[in-house]
């Protein structure tokens, strides 16, 4: 999928999102949150001025997102991200409103949506994770100027001894290869079977 797709998907499929942000303790502070727009350029979504979520956002400027659809764990997909958010005022909330017509019954009329602002994830990485597909899936991705993560494990070849430990403890058989073995990274559960069982310490952790 590409970034533009991801995006897409948790803001029309997902929709209703877990949103973590920072209080004045540095706290973090969790709320729900619906995505109301998306494109090229990230992710679109609103508030009220009275709110602490309002000031939060203000006063830090960074958040995380993590969204989640299916009926039962087996059958979900979700996407998390964590970037950076800027107040865009007024610019989008017609279209917000268009594109989301149940707002009109919480906010009826143009003098009680004067409050609402319109905020932008204008730069994030993240990642997808599919446990409806088998194998399991998964796709790190970012816009703006931030860069993908690297997380997980990696073999390093010129230590990899082919001993096929790793292969025998990976629940998702992500693991191929004589020697080096290679970690497929869109199937890994990242459970880190692989890195305690290699005799030779072959394998690295990535980035967290």
């Amino acid at each position: 999928m590409t970034t533009e797709q991801i995006l897409h998907f948790l803001q029309k499929d997902i929709h209703s999102t877990i949103m973590a942000t920072v209080d004045e303790k540095g706290l973090p502070v969790t709320c729900v949150i619906d995505m109301m727009l998306s494109d090229e350029n990230g992710l679109y979504f609103l508030t009220a001025r009275g709110k602490a979520f309002y000031q939060r956002l203000m006063d830090r400027g960074v958040v995380a997102v993590t969204g989640l659809k299916g009926e039962d764990t087996m059958s979900s997909v979700s996407v998390n991200l964590q970037g950076k958010v800027r107040n865009i005022g007024k610019e989008r909330l017609a279209e917000i409103f268009e594109n989301n017509p149940y707002m009109v019954e919480i906010y009826p009329t143009e003098i009680s949506r004067d409050a609402l602002e319109v905020f932008q994830i204008y730069e994030a990485s993240g990642e997808i994770f599919d446990l409806s597909q088998k194998p399991i899936f998964r796709q790190s991705f970012s816009y703006g100027h931030a860069q993908a993560k690297d997380t997980g494990y990696r073999i390093l070849t010129d230590q990899c001894i082919g001993c096929g430990k790793c292969v025998d403890v990976c629940p998702q058989n992500c693991i191929t290869g004589d020697c080096p073995k290679k970690i497929d990274q869109s199937h890994c559960l990242h459970c880190g079977n692989c890195f305690s069982e290699c005799p030779v310490q072959a394998v690295i952790k990535l980035g967290a």
